[in-house]
């Protein structure tokens, strides 16, 4: 069964999918079941370079991936980040492009609460946390 906001890759073309809508069938693309990418946080190799960091000036939140600049090269970059309200009814996505920096600013209440998550092209799912 899927979950809502899940992510998923065709390890055969490199699709990736979010889920919508949840239901009890199998994703599969390129006739092979597509792989549910799971959320890093930590304990994990390259975690100074992935944790999505986030910081607030007024009302304004930012997200840069990474304790330490993220690469943003054509091998190798952040293909989005995003924020997640915690009742789940709120997100915000930037996607980003090789060479641009991996940040993403947007305005929100000072007292909502959310949860960052980032997809590298090499390293995975990331989340601020689990």
């Amino acid at each position: 069964m899927t979950e809502k906001m899940a992510i998923y890759k065709c390890n055969v073309c490199g699709n990736i999918v979010e889920v919508i809508n949840p239901g009890v069938g199998e994703l599969v693309c390129c006739n092979v079941p597509m792989e549910l990418l799971s959320e890093k946080s930590s304990d994990e190799e390259f975690q100074e370079k992935h944790v999505p960091v986030i910081s607030t000036e007024n009302d304004t939140k930012t997200i840069r991936v990474g304790s330490i600049p993220h690469p943003m090269e054509k091998e190798h970059y952040i293909m989005f980040i995003e924020a997640i309200s915690k009742d789940g009814k709120y997100i915000t996505r930037k996607y980003l492009n090789p060479h641009e920096e991996a940040k993403m600013e947007f305005k929100i209440n000072p007292q909502d609460e959310f949860t960052a998550r980032e997809l590298c092209n090499i390293h995975g799912f990331w989340s601020s946390e689990k």
